[in-house]
Parts: structure tokens; sequence; C-alpha cells
């Protein structure tokens, strides 16, 4: 059973002037849903008229205190969430700055998964590598991982051959298109008669 006219006039007037000036959504919505109660709304009301889950619903109801907007933030919000202290965040940079053959590992090149591990060894703080990313992104790191070039693979003559009948297939194409397409995909080409 709804309970309706249960908030005090102030109650109203504090949540109905936090609802205009609140620029988090999810906190809009919980004051909704306490003024909506209010109103006489069922839970289930509730959650159809916003469009979320009867459990949510439930919840504010009755963790969500009118006289103390705070109540309305959960813990994500308040910050408690980060589990990177101030130490982690100084290891981390210094490690990224070694190669990992310094610390005794056998590959060439740090990814987050593997800084993630290696921080977890170190600190036992456990961190997913796509998290370990974004707190290098933050700091303004970026992660590029290099390219081998395959320059010394190449054969010269068969290269120079391949650039000549290109540029024939090109001439060709620009002379008289209906006759001959030249399409190009990621470094190789393809001509469509």
């Amino acid at each position: 059973m709804p309970a309706k006219d249960h908030l005090t006039l102030k109650q109203q007037r504090k949540l109905q002037e936090a609802l205009k000036r609140e620029k988090n959504g999810e906190i809009r919505e919980r004051i909704l849903i306490l003024l909506l109660l209010n109103d006489g709304k069922t839970q289930q009301e509730i959650a159809k008229f916003i469009g979320c889950s009867k459990n949510k619903v439930s919840y504010w109801c009755a963790h969500g205190d009118p006289d103390k907007l705070e109540s309305l933030k959960d813990e994500r919000m308040r910050g408690n969430h980060q589990k990177a202290t101030e130490k982690y965040l100084e290891i981390l940079l210094e490690t990224i700055e070694k190669e990992p053959e310094e610390l005794g590992y056998e590959f060439g090149r740090w990814s987050a998964q593997r800084l993630a591990t290696y921080l977890e060894e170190r600190t036992g703080i456990k961190l997913s590598g796509s998290q370990v990313r974004r707190i290098l992104s933050k700091k303004k790191y970026v992660y590029l991982w290099a390219k081998y070039s395959l320059e010394s693979k190449r054969n010269p003559q068969k290269r120079e051959a391949f650039k000549e009948k290109i540029e024939e297939y090109l001439k060709i194409e620009q002379k008289s298109p209906e006759r001959l397409q030249v399409w190009f995909w990621d470094g190789a080409f393809k001509v469509a008669n």
C-alpha cells in the first residue's frame, strides 16, 4: 500500500528544489521515486512510470531519506570505489618507464593486462587491464603498439613491376571507367572487368 502524504510539506519542498537543481540523473530519479511514493503511487506504478525495475524503486523507497539528500548517493558516487591508492599509481608510473626485461620478464612490451598482473603481485590490489588502461589515459599516457616493418622481406624487382602494373590499370580506368574498375583493400587491389 502506498504511503500517501507521508512527507511533511518541508520535506516535499526540499525534494522538489533538489529535483530542479540536481545535475546527476540518477539522483533526480531517486528524488522522483520519493515524491511519487508520497503522491500515493505504488512501487509497481513508479517503476513503470520511470522505466526502471521494481527492485530499484523498493530499494530507494526504503533507503532514501528525504531529510538527508546525501542518502540518495551510492558508494560509487561518494568516491569510495577507487581501489588504486597513491602508492599503486606511483608504482604503476615507475613500472611503465621500465622495460619488462629489466624486471625479469621474457616479453618485450607491457600490455595493460600484464601491468595489472605485475602490480597485483607488488601491491595486492587487483585491477583489470581495462582499469589500468583508464588510469594511464587519465594520466595522459597513450599506449601505442609498434608495428614491425616488413621492408627487409620485400623483393625490390617484384615491387617495382607491381607498381608499374597498377599504374597501367589506373590509366586504363581513367580513360574508360566503364571498361575497368580498380578497387583497393588494405594494401591489396582487385581489378573488376
